[in-house]
């Protein structure tokens, strides 16, 4: 999964396409680097980020959605938690819901409900603003993580979602210290089964800052080495900045597990 930010605040400075003929040209070069989805977002969730209004949020990715629909061979993913934005972005040509609140709000639901898309349940503690304040867990985060999984995933099934219509996201970063981080990608074989498709973003977060004492912009080897991890304890998808050097990874890692 290719990230690209339609945005003038996300933590990657390298991701920011605030600029529509920007942001396609980005959108194209993912692509011809071997991305399977491309994921777009108009609201950065960073540690910190000040809300965006719908209005401005959907001007941002609206436009971007429309002229790729039609130009691009790969599915695109929309990155918000409003529902107006994902109904709108559907319609639009996006075919995946990627919502950091985990699908808590009932409109996102009916959206997912009214749309035969695949949703991406991601899990946080708190919102952008709060969550990184104090992140705790009473039981430990896998213990906690798993339980909430368990509930949601069978919320959205009594709701009528298919079951192969579900993605987890664990949500790195996201109300999570960094020895919380490290933990789940640890243990990443048990949100394998819980039975549903996993996706991991990890891609040039805060925590690799801190245990590699590097920039963002330095942080492609580590982010490389623990998605390496990630797929070899067969996570479906990784959200990446940079998809040429997975691309390679990926195919590589694959080839050799296959023999």
């Amino acid at each position: 999964m290719g990230i690209l930010n339609i945005t003038t605040d996300s933590f990657y400075s390298e991701s920011r396409y605030p600029v529509l003929e920007k942001a396609i040209k980005a959108a194209l070069l993912l692509e011809a680097h071997g991305a399977d989805i491309l994921d777009i977002g108009g609201e950065s969730t960073r540690p910190g980020a000040l809300p965006v209004s719908e209005e401005e949020e959907l001007q941002r990715v609206i436009p971007v959605i429309q002229f790729l629909k039609g130009t691009i061979a790969i599915p695109i993913s929309i990155d918000t938690i409003k529902p107006t934005v994902a109904a709108a972005a559907i319609k639009a040509g996006a075919a995946l819901i990627n919502d950091v609140s985990g699908f808590d709000n009932p409109d996102m639901i009916a959206v997912a409900l009214e749309n035969p898309v695949d949703i991406c349940v991601v899990h946080m503690q708190g919102t952008p603003q709060t969550m990184q304040l104090n992140p705790h867990y009473a039981a430990g985060i896998i213990p906690d993580l798993l339980e909430w999984f368990e509930r949601k995933s069978e919320r959205l099934l009594k709701s009528g979602i298919q079951p192969d219509r579900i993605i987890l996201d664990p949500g790195i970063g996201f109300g999570k210290t960094v020895a919380h981080n490290l933990e789940i990608i640890q243990n990443l074989p048990k949100l394998k089964r819980l039975g549903f498709r996993v996706l991991l973003g990890i891609s040039r977060k805060s925590f690799l800052s801190k245990i590699l004492n590097k920039t963002p912009s330095e942080l492609l080897s580590g982010t490389l080495a623990l998605n390496s991890l990630a797929i070899a304890s067969d996570v479906d998808i990784i959200r990446v900045h940079d998809v040429k050097e997975h691309r390679d990874a990926v195919d590589a890692i694959r080839i050799c597990l296959q023999n």
